[in-house]
């Protein structure tokens, strides 16, 4: 078992007059701050308050009040409050539960309350404030010298601290979890009945070579070399599935066409149970991409993102009132199953029971992962919530806030590409922040499917947003060092598991 981020010194808000029973004769001392990278200049910071007080205690901001750049802070409050326990100038460390430590002071009525020397002109209204209620119960505010600044900002834009790890073991800790049970959960999934529902879509992957162009006009050369089929869609996330669990379906649109033949060779050979539907005048969803060196030149797609005709929704209806599984995956990529028009008819015919899930992964086309309210998980992308909530400069940890509130989900995993998650889900306001564990990067394409797959499952069974937000990180790491939209295996999470739980060691 991992070693808690726990200490002595880190005292709950709520249980700070404990503390102060105990400290009637003694001269304290109080300093606020974010401290997302404890540096030399804190460390000055520190020693000079310790010189003027008996007890050093230090406050610092939640993680929803800090606004000093969009994907900050790097460091979870827990694990911030935890790095400064273990500094010996530092006798108590206290998240603060409000925007500003006003309250706190008002509170501890400390005989010190310390700022840098870049707040001693008062011009800042917060430290005019501090300022005056210090003062009026007697105390005093300092500022410490200047004598070596430096800047936690600057220091992350510089170079961005790796703690992916460290934010994986505060996790695991919280959740009181071991690597060996993480991996008997995925072994416990293999009962867990899935019906995923969207669209299918096949990619094809062109493998090409410059021979030569740019000459009078903008336009490159190419010569294609290998042209490879993938799985892609709704039928990806049911072969995700699959991977896990022994019984899943898939309702899905195809036509009888080379690529839909294509995709019903590989979901019968799968061994998912298919309700396939057919329209006259829709293909099979096909997305071309033209790469040279892994870079991708060019897409084109051929599909008809018409709605679906009102038999085609009857057709999915009735398949939904038979319905017996324990998870309900809606796949969503705007290509004619999901729109404003369907969406109505389709959940409302969903029990309200169901465990129900929702992905948007909304490329070309416009949609909205709020649509799906109420469900116990959504996993949109930062760009697909950005747009859903009209939002394009909130910090991430009030962008996530707001899409739980407005979607009304039980739980919600935001994918940031290469700066992995971050989830939320109603019943606790703390942030689960997850750093990606890739480290031979091959193809991301196909990540949001896996993290999907895998999260949804551990959630269903274990209830724990950590757990689901874990196994779906390192699940959608292991597509990440996939070529090409291919199914994760089980036996690919344990490898990266067991992988990680070596560095520990």
């Amino acid at each position: 078992m991992l070693n808690d981020y726990k200490s002595k010194k880190i005292i709950s808000y709520n249980n700070i007059n404990k503390i102060l029973k105990n400290l009637k004769k003694k001269k304290t001392i109080l300093c606020h701050g974010v401290f997302d990278i404890v540096h030399p200049g804190h460390i000055r910071h520190f020693a000079h308050c310790k010189e003027k007080a008996e007890i050093l205690i230090v406050s610092l901001t939640k993680d929803i009040y800090i606004k000093k750049g969009t994907y900050r802070p790097m460091v979870p409050e827990k694990l911030r409050a935890f790095n400064l326990s273990i500094l010996e100038l530092v006798d108590f460390v206290i998240i603060d539960q409000n925007k500003s430590p006003e309250k706190l002071i008002k509170k501890l009525k400390p005989n010190y309350f310390a700022k840098g020397l870049e707040y001693a002109d008062l011009k800042n209204p917060l430290t005019k404030r501090e300022k005056n209620i210090v003062e009026k119960y007697g105390g005093k505010m300092i500022f410490s010298p200047g004598d070596f600044v430096l800047s936690s900002s600057k220091i992350i834009r510089q170079m961005k601290p790796d703690l992916k790890y460290e934010k994986l073991k505060l996790l695991m800790d919280t959740e009181k979890v071991n690597f060996t049970d993480l991996k008997n959960i995925l072994k416990k999934l293999s009962k867990i009945r899935v019906h995923v529902i969207g669209d299918t879509i096949v990619d094809t992957h062109h493998t090409c070579q410059v021979i030569g162009g740019l000459h009078k006009t903008p336009t490159l050369s190419i010569v294609k070399q290998i042209s490879e089929n993938f799985m892609g869609g709704a039928s990806i996330v049911a072969s995700h599935f699959k991977s896990l669990t022994q019984k899943v379906s898939l309702t899905s649109l195809i036509s009888n066409d080379e690529k839909g033949r294509f995709a019903l060779k590989n979901l019968k050979r799968a061994k998912i149970k298919t309700n396939i539907l057919y329209e006259d005048d829709r293909p099979t969803t096909n997305k071309n991409s033209y790469l040279v060196n892994n870079h991708n030149l060019l897409k084109i797609d051929e599909l008809n993102n018409n709605s679906i005709s009102n038999t085609t929704l009857e057709k999915i209806i009735k398949t939904l009132n038979k319905d017996k599984s324990d998870i309900i995956v809606f796949s969503d990529f705007r290509h004619g199953i999901f729109n404003s028009l369907t969406l109505p008819r389709i959940l409302n015919t969903i029990k309200n029971k169901k465990f129900k899930v929702a992905d948007s992964q909304v490329a070309s086309r416009w949609g909205n992962i709020s649509d799906f309210k109420n469900f116990e998980l959504i996993t949109p992308t930062e760009r697909e919530a950005r747009y859903s909530l009209f939002e394009q400069d909130t910090p991430i940890r009030n962008l996530i806030g707001n899409l739980v509130k407005k979607s009304k989900s039980k739980n919600v995993i935001l994918k940031l590409g290469e700066r992995g998650l971050i989830s939320m889900s109603q019943k606790k306001n703390d942030y689960i922040a997850l750093d990606p564990f890739v480290n031979n990067m091959v193809d991301s394409n196909g990540a949001g499917d896996a993290l999907l797959a895998y999260s949804s499952s551990a959630l269903y069974l274990t209830k724990s947003l950590i757990i689901s937000s874990i196994l779906g990180a390192i699940a959608a790491s292991c597509k990440c060092e996939t070529r090409g939209n291919l199914p994760i295996s089980i036996d690919q999470v344990i490898n990266k598991l067991n992988e990680i739980e070596k560095r520990y060691e």
